[in-house]
C-alpha cells in the first residue's frame, strides 16, 4: 500500500467517529451523481476522464440500491463506503480542475495528471477489497458489475492516450523552435502544424483562443510564487505561442473592427522611432505595459507578467517593489528572459522590416548585456526554496504589522495575505505557521468594513486547506464568523463568511461544531433571503454541507429554510434552482422536513414543470421529492400528479431518456401511480 493510500486507512479507522450510514449513502449518491451528470468531457485526459465517470456510474448504482433497501450494513462496507467517499470526491474535484484549467498547460502535465487517476483508481481497488458482497442486499446484476468493477481496478495500470502524448511532443516541438536564439533561423512558426495542434484539441474560434490566453493567464497567476521561475516562464512561452498564433491564423478573415470588437486585439498604439517619423501597428502582447513600446528585450518577473527588461530595470530601480501591472507584492527581484516571446518579436519585426535594436540604444544595450551576464546564474536557482522563505518572510512581517499597526496599516495588511493566501497551498500553510489566524480571528470583529472584509475574506482563502481548517476552528473563530454572517458590515463580508463555513464544514467535527451554534444556521437563512445571486448560493451549499449530518436536518428546518428555498425555485433571479433543490431533497431525509415540504402547496406544480425544463441535476433532485412525497402520502400525492396533465408524460420521457439516477426514479414513481389508479376503490 502506497503512502497515500495508507494515510488514508489510518485517518479513516482513527477518525473519533464515521459517518452515519444514512448520512454516508446520501453523500455517496449525491456526489456520485454529480460526477455523472458531467456532460462536456475535457479535451485533455479524456480517456482517463471518461474511465473514471463510468466507474463511478456504476458505483453509483450500487449506492442507490442498497439505499433503497434500508437494510443495516456490515461494518466492513461501512468503512469501504468512507474511503469511496474520499476518492470519488477527489476524483470529482480532479475532472472539474482539468476542465477549468488551460488545455495546453493540460498537455505538458500529462504523466503527473494522468498518474493521479492511476492513484484515485488503485485506491478504488483497495477499498473494494474491504467490500462484504455477498453480505449486500443487492442484485445479482449489480453484485457482478461491482465485482468486474473491483478486479478491473486492481489491474489496472497507468493510461496515457497516445494521441495526447504525440500532441504534447508537437507543442514541445513548436516551443522549443520558438526559444532558438540562432538569428539565422529566427525561429520561425510552422503555423500549418501549430493551427492543426491547436485545432484538436478544441482551438477553433477567436473565442476559444481567448478563453486558452485567459486561462493560461490565471495558471501564470497561481504557479507565480509557487511553481518556481522555470515553470511561470514556462506558461508564459506558451501564452506568446497562443497570442501569436491567434494573430496569424485569423489576420486574413477579419478586418481591424471585429479584430477590436471580437477578441481585443488591437492595434492601436504607435511605435515612434527618433530616426523615423513612420508609424507600424504594434501587436499588444508585444508591447510593454510600462513603456507601451515594442519589448526588443522581454522578460518575466514573479508575478508571471512581461516587461521590457529596460523599463523593468528603472521601475524597480527606482525604488518600487510591486508588479505594475498587477499591483502584487514581488517575492523577488529575478528577471527571467522570455525567449519564446523574444523570439516571435524578431520573427514579426523580420516580416514588418522592423529593425531589431534601437537606434541610440548602445548605453541600454551595454546595460542590459552586463544584466543578462548573470541570468545563466538565475535559471539554477532552486526557485521553490526561494519562493517558500520569500513567502515566509512577507507572512511574518504582515502578522508583525496586523499585531501592532495602525488601523490604516492593519487594513493594509489584511488585504496583503488575503491576495497571499488566495494561490498555493504552500502559501496558506505558511501564513497560518507565522500565527496569521489568531490576529485574523480578532480582526472579525472590527468597526471598519474594510479590514472585516479582508480578514473574513483572508479566513475563508486559508481555509481551502485542510489542517487549517483545524486551527481555525482551535482559535475560536466560527463565532466570530457568524457575527460576520449575520451582521457583516459589508455584503460582500457577509456572503465570503458563508463560503467560509461551507469550507470548514468540509470535515465532519465541523459539521457538528457549526450545528451546535444556535445561531449559525439561522443567520446562513437570512443570508438565503437577502443575499445577492453569489450570496444565496454560497448559504444554500453551506446549509447543504452541514445538512450531510443528520442532527442538523431539524435544526436547519426549525430555522424556517424550507419555505425560503421553496420561494427561491419560484424567483427566477436568484439563479440557485438547483442548490435549493440538493437542499431540499436532503431535508426530506428528517421528518419536519418532510411535514414542512408536504405543506407546501406550490411545491408539487413546481417540481413537474422542473421535470420538463430543469437541468440534469435539477430533475434528478425534483424526482426525488417526489416520489419521497409519494411514499408519506401515496394517495393525496398522486391525485395532484395524475391531475396534472404534463406529470405523466414527463415521467415517461425521463424514464426514457433522463440520466440514470432519474430513470430509475421515474420507473418506480410511474409504478406507484399505476398501482394507486388500479385500485377500484381510490376514486384519483
Amino acid at each position: 500500500m502506497d503512502c497515500d493510500a495508507l494515510t488514508l486507512s489510518t485517518m479513516t479507522i482513527s477518525s473519533p467517529g464515521l459517518l452515519p450510514t444514512e448520512t454516508l449513502l446520501d453523500s455517496l449518491v449525491h456526489i456520485s451523481n454529480e460526477v455523472v451528470s458531467i456532460e462536456k468531457l475535457p479535451f485533455v485526459q479524456m480517456r482517463n476522464v471518461s474511465s473514471m465517470i463510468r466507474r463511478i456510474k456504476l458505483l453509483s448504482s450500487l449506492f442507490e440500491e442498497i439505499q433503497e433497501a434500508e437494510t443495516p450494513l456490515p461494518p466492513s462496507s461501512t468503512l469501504c463506503f468512507t474511503e469511496l467517499l474520499s476518492v470519488i470526491t477527489r476524483g470529482k474535484v480532479l475532472i472539474q480542475e482539468i476542465k477549468d484549467a488551460s488545455t495546453l498547460w493540460g498537455l505538458i502535465q500529462l504523466e503527473f495528471i494522468s498518474n493521479q487517476f492511476y492513484v484515485l483508481v488503485k485506491e478504488m481497488g483497495r477499498a473494494l477489497d474491504i467490500l462484504p458482497l455477498r453480505l449486500l442486499n443487492i442484485t445479482a446484476d449489480i453484485r457482478e458489475q461491482v465485482d468486474l468493477l473491483h478486479k478491473q481496478a486492481k489491474r489496472a495500470e497507468l493510461t496515457i492516450d497516445p494521441r495526447e502524448l504525440q500532441r504534447r511532443e508537437m507543442l514541445l516541438e513548436v516551443m522549443a523552435n520558438n526559444m532558438m536564439q540562432n538569428k539565422k533561423n529566427k525561429g520561425y512558426m510552422d503555423f500549418g502544424k501549430m493551427e492543426e495542434l491547436l485545432s484538436s484539441i478544441g482551438l477553433r474560434t477567436i473565442s476559444d483562443y481567448d478563453i486558452e490566453i485567459s486561462k493560461l493567464e490565471i495558471e501564470a497567476q497561481n504557479q507565480a510564487g509557487t511553481g518556481g521561475l522555470v515553470v511561470v516562464s514556462n506558461i508564459n512561452n506558451l501564452i506568446s505561442l497562443v497570442s501569436y498564433s491567434k494573430s496569424m491564423i485569423f489576420r486574413d478573415g477579419e478586418n481591424e473592427e471585429s479584430k477590436k470588437e471580437s477578441c481585443s486585439y488591437l492595434y492601436n498604439k504607435v511605435n515612434d522611432s527618433s530616426s523615423s517619423s513612420q508609424s507600424m501597428s504594434i501587436p499588444d502582447e508585444f508591447r510593454c505595459p510600462i513603456s507601451l513600446d515594442l519589448m526588443r528585450d522581454p522578460v518575466i518577473v514573479s508575478s508571471g507578467h512581461t516587461y521590457d527588461r529596460n523599463s523593468i530595470a528603472q521601475w524597480i530601480n527606482s525604488g518600487h517593489h510591486t508588479c505594475p501591472k498587477s499591483g502584487q507584492r514581488l517575492i523577488h527581484t529575478a528577471l527571467i528572459p522570455n525567449y519564446a516571446l523574444k523570439s516571435l518579436v524578431q520573427q514579426w519585426c523580420y516580416d514588418n522590416n522592423v529593425p531589431l535594436n534601437e537606434p541610440n540604444s548602445s548605453v541600454s544595450e551595454e546595460k542590459s548585456n552586463k544584466k543578462n551576464s548573470n541570468d545563466g546564474a538565475i535559471d539554477h536557482i532552486s526557485a521553490n526554496k526561494a519562493a517558500a522563505d520569500a513567502v515566509k518572510m512577507t507572512a511574518e512581517f504582515l502578522v508583525g504589522k496586523l499585531a501592532t499597526g495602525s488601523a490604516d496599516t492593519q487594513r493594509q495588511a489584511a488585504y496583503e495575505l488575503r491576495l497571499l493566501a488566495k494561490t498555493g497551498m504552500d502559501n496558506r500553510r505558511i501564513i497560518a505557521e507565522v500565527g496569521a489566524i489568531p490576529f485574523l480571528v480578532t480582526l472579525l470583529g472590527s468597526h471598519d468594513p474594510r479590514i472585516q472584509e479582508h480578514a473574513v475574506t483572508a479566513m475563508f482563502n486559508l481555509s481551502i486547506y485542510d489542517n487549517n481548517k483545524v486551527l481555525l476552528m482551535s482559535a475560536g473563530a466560527v463565532d466570530k464568523i457568524v457575527q460576520v454572517l449575520e451582521q457583516g458590515r459589508t455584503m460582500e463580508a457577509r456572503e465570503n463568511a458563508a463560503a467560509t463555513i461551507f469550507s470548514l464544514s468540509m470535515l465532519d467535527d465541523c459539521k457538528v461544531q457549526i450545528g451546535a451554534r444556535p445561531r449559525a444556521v439561522p443567520a446562513l437563512v437570512l443570508l438565503l433571503k437577502e443575499g445577492t445571486p453569489i450570496g444565496k448560493r454560497d448559504a444554500a451549499t453551506a446549509l447543504f454541507n452541514l445538512a450531510v449530518y443528520n442532527p442538523n436536518k431539524s435544526i436547519i428546518v426549525s430555522s424556517g429554510a424550507v419555505d425560503v428555498l421553496i420561494e427561491l425555485l419560484m424567483d427566477d433571479k436568484a439563479s440557485i434552482t438547483d442548490d435549493a433543490l440538493s437542499v431540499l431533497a436532503l431535508l426530506l431525509g428528517c421528518s419536519q422536513g418532510l411535514k414542512e415540504i408536504r405543506n407546501s402547496r406550490e411545491l408539487v406544480p413546481l417540481l413537474i414543470d422542473l421535470l420538463r425544463f430543469g437541468s440534469v441535476k435539477g430533475k434528478e433532485n425534483s424526482i426525488t421529492l417526489l416520489l419521497g412525497l409519494c411514499k408519506e402520502e401515496t394517495e393525496v400525492v398522486a391525485r395532484r400528479l395524475l391531475a396534472n396533465p404534463r406529470s405523466v408524460p414527463s415521467l415517461q420521457s425521463l424514464a426514457a431518456h433522463g440520466s440514470l439516477r432519474a430513470r430509475r426514479k421515474a420507473d418506480a414513481l410511474l409504478r406507484l401511480l399505476n398501482r394507486c389508479c388500479s385500485q377500484p376503490h381510490h376514486s384519483l
